[in-house]
């Protein structure tokens, strides 16, 4: 019969004993691991985290031009749609001038006939002016007529007392003294007549005068061209001229087309948006940073951005344009009421505005609204 013998290295004491060293050894390692690893996090903190500042809470924007028809028209043609790209003075949208151009023809017609009154009344007032020198000499003749007369008159008179003492002797027959008498009385209403013509001739050259006069005031100190109705004439006309003009709208942005709203045969009011562009070359982007991470943020400082669409290998740069000049909480619709008994501090974020690098975008086009990771370098001068 033999007899097993048992194996001094098969003792489970002794390999317990092991186990625990091993344990021991492991909990050891991985107590030194955690503290390499928490050192190296705060040598990281300690020499590199505070140069930088960073969030995800990014988003692109831009100053989106909105498209209106400044005149009241029904649409005729839509040249665009959503998505495509279009250029400065590109056109948009055609509206029906129809009515522009009638009411352009109208206006140059009532300018035409402002031009023609002032010439008239210019005309007019000349002719009045001519008209009243002219009755200076019909009151220089008028008065030598009223000359003529007197000396009639007093001839007639110096007659008439001749042949009354004479025929008081009886020399002069009573037939002359008749016949003096009538002349008498003929030279005084001769005399009369020609005072009232003189009278008459001088009235009328102060009514000429005065037509002259006030014919004059509307064209004194001013030609055609300067003329106030002449000019109120070509402002409606150069008006007309402008609807029509704006009968065609055309981008006022390089961009891409969104938000068309606008089908042919609309009829469309002034001020009604029809479309949106959005600059594609002119972006910027919204960085929204906790308010402890912006003690040292300042306009000017670097920053390095990663989109969402492009991910990691593509890395944008920009500056620090500003800092908003409120949260987005203060500026909300319906604002935080922190001024109760159950309030909760709640950390807020300030928009930081960052712009990009124009060449990177054309390399790397971005669309509004999309995500980005910005980190602002705090440390650089």
């Amino acid at each position: 019969m033999v007899i097993a013998m048992a194996d001094p290295a098969s003792d489970p004491s002794d390999m317990t004993a092991t186990n625990k060293t091993r344990r021991k050894r492991l909990f050891i390692l991985f107590g030194i691991v955690l503290v390499v690893i928490a050192a190296l996090v705060l040598a990281w903190q300690v020499l590199f985290a505070w140069r930088s500042v960073s969030t995800d809470n990014a988003y692109v924007g831009a100053d989106v031009a909105q498209v209106t028809p400044l005149v009241a028209a029904p649409v005729a043609a839509v040249m665009v749609e959503d998505t495509q790209q279009v250029n400065k003075g590109d056109v948009l949208v055609r509206l029906d001038d129809a009515d522009a151009r009638l009411a352009l023809a109208q206006a140059e017609a009532e300018l035409a006939q402002a031009e023609r009154r002032f010439r008239q009344t210019s005309a007019t007032g000349q002719s009045l002016v001519a008209r009243s020198q002219a009755r200076d000499a019909d009151i220089r003749a008028a008065q030598a007529q009223v000359r003529v007369s007197e000396a009639d008159l007093e001839k007639a008179q110096v007659d008439y007392d001749r042949r009354r003492t004479l025929s008081e002797t009886g020399a002069v027959s009573g037939e002359e003294l008749t016949s003096a008498a009538a002349a008498l009385r003929t030279a005084t209403a001769n005399l009369t007549l020609a005072r009232a013509q003189l009278a008459q001739i001088r009235a009328t050259r102060e009514s000429a005068q005065s037509e002259a006069a006030a014919n004059l005031a509307l064209t004194s100190g001013t030609t055609e061209a300067t003329s106030p109705d002449v000019l109120a004439a070509q402002a409606a006309r150069d008006r007309a001229r402008l609807d029509l003009e704006r009968m065609v709208i055309r981008a006022p942005i390089a961009g891409v087309i969104a938000q068309r709203d606008v089908q042919v045969g609309q009829q469309v009011a002034a001020g009604r948006q029809l479309m949106s562009i959005v600059p594609t070359d002119r972006l910027y982007v919204d960085a929204n940073f906790k308010e402890g991470q912006l003690t040292r943020v300042r306009a000017g400082l670097p920053v390095e951005l990663v989109s969402d669409l492009y991910g990691g290998d593509v890395v944008f740069h920009g500056k620090v344009a500003g800092l908003g000049g409120g949260t987005g909480a203060a500026f909300a619709l319906i604002p935080a009421q922190n001024a109760t008994g159950n309030w909760i501090k709640v950390v807020q974020r300030l928009p930081v505005r960052i712009l990009l690098d124009q060449q990177e975008l054309k390399a790397h086009p971005l669309r509004v609204g999309l995500s980005m990771e910005a980190t602002v370098d705090v440390s650089a001068r």
